[in-house]
This record gives C-alpha cells, sequence and structure tokens, in this order.
C-alpha cells in the first residue's frame, strides 16, 4: 500500500466500510466483486445517486483507493466490505435483494489447471442468480477471450438466468473504461462483455 492509500484506509475505511450484518441496510442495491482501484466504481456511483453500490474486495491498496474517491466525490451511495465474496454472498447477503452484479476484468486464471479458481462457475453463478432480484442482472467484462467463452457457457447453462444477447453483449455506454482495460487494449486483447438477466 502506498502512504495515502493506508492512511485512506486508517482513517476512512470506518466511516464507509461495512461489517457483514450492516449489508441489508443497504438493500436493494449493485454489488461489484472485485472493484481493483475503484475508479470505474467511483463514477459510476457518482452518476446514479439515487442507486446504492456496495463493493467487495480483499485488496487493500484497491480498498484505499475507492475509500479516498469516495471522500473525494462526497459519495453517499457506496460503502466497501473487505473479504471472500463467496463467503459474504453466502452469508451476509439475503436472496433476491441485489439489482445488479458488476463483475469486471475478474482474474482469468489462464493456465488450464487454475480454471477451477474462476469466479466466474456453476455453482456461483448459481449463488449470483439467487442473490438477484427478479429484473436485476449479472454484466461481466473480461479482456481474455478464453474467460468470455467460458462464462459465457457458464452463465448460458445457469438456472434462472437469460442472456439478453444472442451471444456476448454490446458494450454500455455508462460503464467507464478502466485502467487495466485500457493496458489490455493496448496488448491487443479483445474485450469481451457478458450481460444476463434474471426475468
Amino acid at each position: 500500500m502506498s502512504r495515502a492509500q493506508k492512511r485512506s484506509y486508517e482513517t476512512l475505511f470506518p466511516l464507509y466500510g461495512l461489517k457483514g450484518d450492516e449489508i441489508s441496510t443497504l438493500a436493494p442495491f449493485v454489488i461489484e466483486i472485485g472493484f481493483g482501484m475503484g475508479i470505474a466504481t467511483s463514477i459510476i456511483a457518482e452518476l446514479n445517486p439515487d442507486i446504492n453500490y456496495l463493493g467487495i474486495d480483499v485488496h487493500r491498496p484497491g480498498i484505499g483507493r475507492l475509500l479516498w474517491e469516495i471522500e473525494k466525490r462526497g459519495l453517499k451511495n457506496i460503502r466497501i466490505i473487505e473479504g471472500d465474496a463467496v463467503e459474504i454472498l453466502e452469508q451476509k447477503v439475503k436472496d433476491n435483494s441485489v439489482l445488479a452484479f458488476h463483475i469486471f476484468f475478474p482474474d482469468p486464471w489462464p493456465k488450464k489447471r487454475h480454471h477451477k479458481r474462476r469466479l466466474i462457475t456453476r455453482p456461483f453463478t448459481d449463488l449470483l442468480s439467487s442473490k438477484l432480484l427478479p429484473g436485476g442482472y449479472i454484466y461481466m467484462v473480461s479482456d481474455w477471450a478464453d474467460y468470455g467463452d467460458w462464462a459465457l457457457r457458464e452463465l448460458s447453462a445457469t438456472s434462472g438466468l437469460v442472456n439478453k444477447y444472442d451471444s456476448f453483449a454490446e458494450p454500455a455506454s455508462w460503464r467507464p473504461q478502466t485502467e487495466f482495460e485500457r493496458k489490455g487494449i493496448k496488448k491487443n486483447h479483445a474485450v469481451k462483455e457478458l450481460f444476463f438477466l434474471k426475468p
């Protein structure tokens, strides 16, 4: 952690961080799993002040940076919980309480022997579906082509979800481009987007 990130984490997490039992006070809300440095997260929250957002991550430098963005932008509609997303969703988030899941550029675990570690895989996608409100959605973006294909298969096979598109989604105009995404594009990585609805 940089000095600024450490200072933000120590001084601002008590203001904007949540313990698990407080999550229900945000519902209904949008959950972003793995928000990186949180800049795109903060922009989306700033543009939608009437929607509550919850960021889940384990990376403290990123948490510190997002906390700084929250303070700088004066955001009242975003909170952070530090921890494993699977455990938090299983234990702390009620069924039918989530407006949407945003999952932007999760770790692709490119080696075949590590594919089982990928986030977007069943039965985790079934868990996501159970937490969504009817009409809610899962929006996933990857710059790793193989992971995009993998996620398309897993989400298509998940009960209760319907692909809004025939295959991959069109880019959402409201999603800011991330620094990670820009680096991937410079490396000629194809960005693949998925948008699944819970009817």
